[in-house]
């Protein structure tokens, strides 16, 4: 996505106002302009708008309401919302909001329009970057987030494990990093039973994706996404209501596609690998069925459970690679659970780790960046439900308990030897547009988790 960023000397202000500073900013105004915005009700409330005349009908300025700082609840994008009502034209900020850099990201990610198959005119506004902030470091972060959003927007038709391989060797190119990829039965020959196992049903071939980048001899910091491309639920088969957003269910992917886009782009110190398990979970005749058993990169044997759990089966064939380079940090972003959803809803995704340092690192990380996360517990006494009277373990244990702390912990069992493992549930997926937010796919966690890894490695 093109950079909203530009230097103007005759940009339009955007003043910022909320009710209780309304009084005051009135008073600033030239009285044509007071009595303009009071014969049209504007009074600072959240998300109001209003254009300003100057004498020859042009836009003076913008005056835009956000809530009183010691509101209780303040949308830190609430400037989100205003590419798609300014008038074309370049913008700045008169005053202050919030928080400047958010805002200004927030205006970025909000200029967002997924046009692939059908004209969606993109905003014709620009901001003149706020004083202070690091409009190429926004830039950047605003660009990798639309990379996960059109992923995730783009439909199964033409977004499989081949187009999502492609999307990842791209981005490898780009950057210069080194790609390979392990495809169909080449996945059995080298060791990954599961990844194979759930993809084998589709006439598109799994694959697994592996991207590497940086100097040796900095930390490593590997990052593992569920690539689904599509989810039926395998035979356990989903109903059509299940199935409609189901092209989102390689969010994790492009999710740390879109981590990765950043970690290369700021060139962090670190040695990144980007491990994605590409499949489609499909219904054939030769598809995967429950109580088949089958054997893990890792030794562990895993009984099917349920066919639509099959998100952590490839998962954790990808980590258990992962683990054996014993990384400094080892991350995985999927689309796991509904049952996360049904705890916290689709904003405020879960993550998972027994590192208290790092939990407290990546719930700082969240809130500076607006980017919600919430710590769940891997907890010890929900493990024993993950055993199987036939194999080492379940991948779906009975019950409606407690999904998302049991896909945790089954996908806990293939990770050894990392010195930190973080475990994230998105959803990916805005189901109704926000500021900043517009209704389709979503870059979930990504951004908290760059921030975290600037810190530490900058």
């Amino acid at each position: 996505m093109p950079s909203v960023f530009e230097t103007s000397s005759a940009a339009i202000p955007i003043t910022f106002v909320t009710k209780s500073s309304w009084d005051q900013i009135a008073e600033t105004l030239a009285p044509p302009q007071r009595q303009f915005a009071k014969a049209n009700g504007f009074a600072g409330k959240p998300g109001a708008y209003l254009a300003l005349p100057a004498p020859d009908g042009a836009v003076a300025g913008v005056l835009f309401g956000l809530e009183d700082e010691a509101a209780r609840s303040r949308d830190l994008f609430r400037a989100g919302s205003l590419p798609g009502l300014l008038p074309p034209g370049t913008y700045r900020f008169a005053n202050a909001p919030h928080d400047a850099r958010l805002a200004a990201l927030a205006f970025a990610l909000g200029s967002y329009r997924f046009a692939r198959y059908r004209k969606a005119d993109a905003p014709e506004v620009r901001l003149v970057p706020p004083e202070g902030v690091d409009a190429a470091e926004v830039a950047r972060i605003a660009d990798a987030a639309c990379l996960a959003r059109d992923l995730v927007n783009t439909p199964a038709n033409d977004m499989g494990p081949e187009e999502l391989a492609a999307a990842a060797q791209a981005l490898a190119t780009e950057f210069g990093a080194t790609f390979g990829c392990i495809v169909g039965d080449d996945l059995k020959a080298q060791n990954f039973p599961l990844i194979h196992a759930v993809g084998m049903a589709s006439t598109r071939v799994p694959r697994l994706i592996d991207i590497t980048w940086g100097n040796p001899a900095h930390p490593k910091v590997t990052l593992v996404g569920k690539g689904v491309c599509f989810d039926t639920g395998g035979l356990d088969l989903k109903p059509s209501s299940g199935m409609l957003i189901m092209k989102k269910d390689m969010g994790g992917a492009a999710n740390v596609l879109a981590l990765a886009r950043m970690v290369m782009g700021a060139r962090l110190k670190v040695r990144l690998r980007v491990l994605i398990p590409a499949v489609e979970n499909a219904v054939a005749g030769n598809a995967f069925r429950p109580l088949d058993i089958f054997p893990s990169r890792k030794g562990i044997t895993v009984e099917i459970g349920n066919t639509d759990a099959e998100g952590r089966l490839v998962l954790a064939d990808a980590l258990a690679l992962a683990d054996e380079e014993k990384p400094d940090l080892l991350i995985d972003l999927g689309t796991l659970t509904g049952a996360a959803r049904v705890a916290l809803g689709p904003d405020l995704p879960p993550f998972y780790t027994n590192d208290e340092t790092l939990a407290a690192d990546v719930a700082r990380c969240a809130v500076r960046e607006n980017d919600p996360l919430w710590r769940m517990p891997l907890w010890p006494a929900y493990d024993s439900w993950l055993d199987s009277k036939t194999a080492n373990i379940t991948n779906a244990p009975s019950g409606t308990f407690a999904g998302s702390i049991t896909c945790a912990l089954f996908l806990q069992r293939f990770v050894e030897h990392a010195k930190s493992w973080l475990h994230v549930d998105i959803y990916a997926w805005t189901p109704s547009a926000k500021p900043a937010r517009p209704e389709g796919g979503e870059c979930q966690a990504a951004r908290a988790l760059y921030l975290l890894l600037s810190e530490r490695y900058a």
